[in-house]
């Protein structure tokens, strides 16, 4: 031990879902706790992720709703939009949500340090201000920061990242969106709703790879209609700006081309460990600066643990949260559930938006099973009628039975009007390996968009009201 160190029960290097959660669970549990972070607590996922991107995605729904007013009978000048207005609002949400944060950490009793912190021998974490901190046990969740590729230098003018896209003030007439994936085709939707002529280039042969096929054919019907080009299979070359620098032109495929305002990169983040020192301690980290981690979060080095992004699995601010209480149930001796990731729910916010628990049908055919599947679409559904969104469709993976029929559910797939508020019993469905027949028991009020769900498992049961 250092002498002069400070010393806790846990000291965690991180303050975004993953660090946050352990110190307000451990701190709940009577822990004495210290939180070392960069720069606000909440992370990227309050601060330049999941929040602000939502109150964007928010904005233009609500956009969406008043161009539509006049199917309802509504009449409404031509609307235009005030996106610096939004970006306050935005700003406004954060910051309740930080304070109601903050406020949390100090009713728990954390202490929070404001630097950058890396760890050396002995469970010392080291402050970048000098303080040194000691703990009986460690958690690592410094988080990641977005990737980009060679030729794309970012800027913050012609070439953005979603931190920068977050902290615009207007929007670009038009983009280049680089990814297909949730984030790219969340930006891409919002952009396009909002008037930005949007190109989405994908590297892979289709946008939102790991969802279902038919569930991305939803979205991509969708933007299609919107006027949101996609091009899968398509390898970005690079880019040249204009002698203005006001544009650019990128480089794809097989010499092809296109100009445009900005070109916002949407391929994924990177763990960033490259400050956590790790000098004296048994802590590893892999070839792509993943912390390597056991099922329990446990790192090489005794009492040390790692949770979030910093360690290679779902990068959702959700596992961050389910990982921390791993972690400090441990610490506890409390009885503890690994997370169980092949099941985990995700939800993409695009229009229309993505829901899913478990196997999608190609992972659990490639996975062995013999599967029955069911989809059924929102067009019958009362309520999608009703807000005007019939676009879209509930679909359910089951492993095959002895009899044929349907046996345990594998997967629950969902896109739609707000199927992310939709997925709970589909997630509870997949994780209770329940059936159909088990869950066609549950009772749908009526009219809501949750029938669909309900008349898609009475269907896999041989005896659907609604649908066939």
């Amino acid at each position: 031990m250092v002498p002069t160190a400070q010393q806790f029960d846990v000291v965690i290097i991180g303050g975004g879902p993953a660090g946050y959660a352990a110190a307000l669970r451990g701190g709940l549990a009577g822990l004495n706790i210290a939180v070392v972070e960069k720069e606000k607590v909440g992370g990227t996922c309050l601060h330049r992720g999941c929040i602000p991107a939502k109150e964007f995605l928010e904005t233009a729904s609500v956009y969406r709703t008043v161009i539509g007013a006049k199917e309802f009978g509504i009449a409404v000048d031509a609307p235009t939009v005030e996106f610096a207005q939004s970006q306050a609002r935005k700003q406004k949400v954060v910051e309740q949500l930080w304070k109601g944060l903050q406020g949390l950490m100090k009713k728990r009793k954390v202490t929070t340090f404001i630097g950058t912190g890396s760890l050396g021998a002995d469970h010392v974490v080291r402050v970048d201000d000098g303080t040194e901190l000691v703990g009986d046990h460690v958690i690592l969740a410094s988080g990641s920061v977005p990737r980009t590729l060679p030729g794309f230098g970012v800027d913050g003018k012609l070439v953005l990242t979603s931190d920068e896209v977050l902290d615009l003030e207007r929007l670009p007439a038009s983009a280049v969106v680089v990814g297909g994936g949730a984030i790219g085709c969340e930006f891409a939707s919002m952009l396009s709703d909002l008037g930005s002529q949007v190109t989405i280039l994908e590297a892979l042969p289709k946008i939102l790879p790991g969802c279902d096929k038919d569930v991305a054919d939803v979205v991509l019907r969708s933007f299609k209609k919107r006027g949101i080009e996609v091009r899968t299979g398509a390898m970005v070359k690079g880019h040249t700006p204009s002698p203005d620098g006001t544009s650019t032109t990128v480089a794809f495929g097989d010499g092809e081309q296109v100009t445009v305002d900005a070109v916002v990169m949407s391929v994924g983040r990177r763990a960033l460990s490259n400050n956590l020192g790790l000098d004296g301690t048994k802590v590893r980290v892999d070839e792509r600066g993943f912390v390597e981690v056991d099922e329990y979060m446990r790192t090489g080095e005794p009492g040390v643990f790692a949770a979030g992004d910093l360690v290679d699995t779902p990068a959702l601010a959700h596992v961050g949260f389910a990982e921390a209480v791993v972690i400090i149930d441990q610490i506890l001796g409390d009885s503890v559930v690994p997370v169980d990731y092949s099941k985990v729910p995700w939800c993409i916010y695009c229009h229309p938006e993505v829901a899913f628990a478990g196997l999608s049908e190609e992972a659990a055919r490639e996975a062995g099973f013999d599967v029955v599947t069911k989809k059924d679409p929102y067009g019958g559904n009362g309520r999608a009628l009703i807000v005007g969104e019939p676009e879209g469709v509930v679909k359910v993976i089951c492993e095959k039975g002895p009899d044929g029929k349907a046996g345990r559910i594998l997967g629950v797939h969902m896109v739609g009007p707000w199927v992310t508020e939709q997925l709970g019993q589909g997630y509870l469905s997949v994780n209770w390996e329940a059936t159909p027949q088990e869950v066609a028991h549950y009772i749908q009020p009526h009219p809501t968009l949750s029938e669909t769900f309900g008349e898609t498992m009475l269907a896999l049961t041989g005896r659907g009201l609604h649908v066939g």
